[in-house]
């Protein structure tokens, strides 16, 4: 019996050997990584290397994130054919507390961040409109990490981060990195004096900035061209 067994067991191996099911297809999703800069999705060696320029209270941020985020995210990215890096630009302190809040945490959660960031922004960007004097006060002096975790607390972060997955007082470390805070506004400078961004939402493609390109129309559109344009070949 144990040799008929075993016989079986060799018969059943070429089988497995040969299986026809299909290989599983790359999700470039799942590949996040914190740069230099930002943070990227996707694939490193895509033919399209794309880099946004986001502003957490830019009301058209926010429009963007809804408009592009199904078809940037589940066919330029999922698919290979793009990668995108998000990058900060600072216009305010609160830029600065929901971008260390977006950063907080692994690699892999940032993109999911930044999405709950800019989906609930209607719900805490009409408060940060209507702050009193006191709460400006708040806001604009003292120590970087108690400025930080009091626009957090006016503005809602906490609820929105628990959400996520964060307690208080993880967000609390994160929302009190000095060192990351100041690496976030010079990067943002740097970008802005290098692509010579003149607002956000806006777009460098391969290198360049998009001129004009501030909406995910426009931009669907540059990708679309991209995509098509023929490849030259070296001689």
């Amino acid at each position: 019996m144990k040799g008929l067994v075993f016989a079986s067991l060799l018969m059943a191996a070429p089988m497995a050997a040969f299986s026809t099911a299909p290989a599983a297809a790359q999700n470039w999703n799942l590949e996040v990584e914190e740069t230099a800069t930002g943070y990227r999705v996707g694939d490193p060696e895509a033919p399209l290397q794309l880099i946004e320029f986001v502003s957490y209270t830019c009301s058209h941020c926010a429009d963007f994130e809804r408009d592009a985020e199904a078809e940037l995210r589940y066919f330029y990215v999922h698919e290979g054919h793009a990668a995108l890096e998000v990058r900060p630009f600072i216009r305010n302190p609160i830029d600065v507390a929901a971008t260390l809040a977006a950063q907080c945490g692994d690699d892999a959660k940032f993109f999911g961040n930044h999405s709950a960031i800019l989906h609930a922004q209607d719900n805490w960007l009409p408060i940060a409109q209507e702050i009193s004097a006191a709460q400006q006060a708040r806001w604009n002096s003292g120590a970087v990490s108690s400025r930080m975790r009091a626009i957090a607390s006016d503005l809602d972060f906490y609820e929105l981060m628990e959400r996520r997955g964060y307690s208080m007082s993880q967000l609390d470390v994160c929302l009190s990195d000095e060192t990351r805070a100041r690496a976030i506004t010079d990067a943002s400078a740097a970008n802005i004096a290098e692509f010579n961004v003149p607002g956000t939402p806006s777009f460098a493609l391969n290198g360049t900035l998009l001129d004009g390109v501030h909406s995910w129309p426009a931009l669907q559109q540059a990708l679309s061209a991209a995509r098509s344009a023929p490849v030259s070949s070296a001689e």
